[in-house]
């Protein structure tokens, strides 16, 4: 770094500072001196010793074993012996008389009650029953008189005609039914019906004396029955009352 310096007339001249090559001179001369002792040093056998490592520290451990703590023994408490309880003795309280009558009227009277109850609903029973057989009978009073009124329908000019002699054309037979197989029932059953001008079966009924496991198939099979339309002065008329009889039989 260059500095410029005025000189002033009035000041005297300063000494001139030392220049900086010396002072380069004298560090690199020291440097040299320095690794040449070492040189001279290690030559001769000298090195430098290395740090002794400190001995690590090592912590000792010991295991212990202590007894197991002893169990107490159970203690055998003896419970207190109950105290004996006293029961009162039941004062039983005088009883009146008429209270007790009062009480055998009632219950007298409650079985009286139960017992016209029962006899109410017994009538009750039997007099349903007797509407019913009523209200049967008057049913087939009513089909036996549809049946009269159906004959006194037939023109008066119409020749006598013998409804027994009036075969079906067609006609399947009744089925055996298994109840009555299996009792062994037999029997017969006649069954009355109205043969319509188409020759068809209308209206059957089942006459008395049928057992009642064979009215049923009696009327199923007298519903199959195809008859000969009957002719009346050139048309074909209704023949009322015409009966059948369904014969059952074991074989």
């Amino acid at each position: 770094m260059t500095a410029m310096i005025m000189h002033s007339p009035t000041l005297p001249m300063a000494s001139a500072a030392p220049s900086g090559f010396w002072r380069n001179s004298l560090a690199a001369g020291l440097a040299v001196a320095l690794h040449v002792i070492v040189l001279a040093l290690l030559m001769l056998g000298w090195a430098p010793q290395p740090p002794t490592p400190e001995a690590p520290s090592v912590m000792h451990t010991q295991l212990v074993m202590l007894p197991p703590a002893p169990v107490p023994e159970p203690v055998a408490v003896t419970p207190p012996a109950p105290e004996p309880v006293v029961l009162p003795t039941p004062v039983k309280p005088a009883v009146d008389p008429r209270v007790q009558a009062q009480k055998l009227e009632k219950a007298a009277l409650a079985r009286k009650r139960v017992e016209e109850k029962k006899a109410e609903q017994q009538q009750q029973r039997l007099a349903s029953e007797q509407r019913e057989r009523e209200q049967e009978q008057q049913r087939q009073a009513q089909q036996r008189q549809a049946a009269e009124t159906a004959r006194a329908a037939v023109p008066a000019s119409a020749p006598a005609f013998d409804s027994r002699q009036y075969m079906p054309l067609s006609k399947e037979a009744p089925e055996y039914p298994e109840r009555a197989l299996d009792k062994n029932i037999e029997g017969d059953c006649s069954v009355e019906y109205t043969v319509n001008p188409q020759g068809r079966v209308e209206n059957p009924t089942v006459l008395d004396g049928c057992h009642p496991l064979f009215i049923r198939p009696s009327l199923a099979a007298a519903n199959t029955f195809r008859y000969q339309p009957r002719i009346v002065d050139g048309k074909a008329v209704a023949v009322p009352a015409v009966r059948n009889t369904f014969h059952y039989r074991i074989k």
